[in-house]
């Protein structure tokens, strides 16, 4: 595990917490995971802003208006990149927690999170989004190191945390982590 110093404030004194990274890297389970052992309030970017029953996208101005309420309470974890939204939320975080798990990882725990939901609808997704897998995410997957990374490096340098981010490099890592209660 790979923990950046020079955090605003250590995850466990946090009072709003971001969890970024690869679809497949463990965002929610993590998420949920701190939202109990540090009593934060759970949000799902998926569940509260993207999505409508039967996989119907929030129109843009509704989801930021989402988002901007939510990031304005005082307590808070939320899981998602998102990186269309890393300006409203960015500056409001107290504590960034990365998972950066290698490509094959992030296509096991997609993969593997299909077969598990298949056909039913996670906890992190509205009523009516039965677990799905398309090509389309297999290849975000593959190709977010190569697309994604250097959007989210540059973001967080725009906003001053580059050097202040938790990066998890494991799920053996992210499990401690969550053990330890950050």
């Amino acid at each position: 595990m790979n923990i950046t110093s020079g955090l605003k404030s250590t995850p466990i004194e946090a009072d709003r917490i971001l969890v970024i990274g690869c679809p497949g890297s463990g965002k929610s389970t993590l998420a949920k995971r701190l939202s109990r052992t540090l009593d934060l309030d759970y949000i799902s970017m998926d569940r509260d802003f993207y999505w409508l029953p039967g996989w119907r996208k929030r129109p843009r101005d509704e989801i930021d208006r989402r988002i901007a309420k939510a990031v304005a309470e005082e307590r808070w974890i939320m899981d998602g990149t998102g990186l269309s939204s890393f300006h409203l939320r960015l500056p409001r975080a107290d504590a960034v927690i990365w998972l950066r798990l290698p490509r094959y990882a992030c296509l096991y725990g997609a993969i593997s999170r299909a077969f598990r939901y298949f056909g039913r609808n996670r906890p992190e997704l509205p009523a009516g989004c039965p677990e799905r897998l398309s090509r389309d995410a297999l290849a975000y997957i593959w190709n977010f190191e190569r697309d994604a990374v250097p959007l989210i490096e540059a973001a967080l340098q725009e906003h001053g945390l580059a050097n202040s981010t938790v990066i998890i490099k494991s799920r053996k890592a992210a499990n401690r982590f969550a053990a330890l209660g950050a």
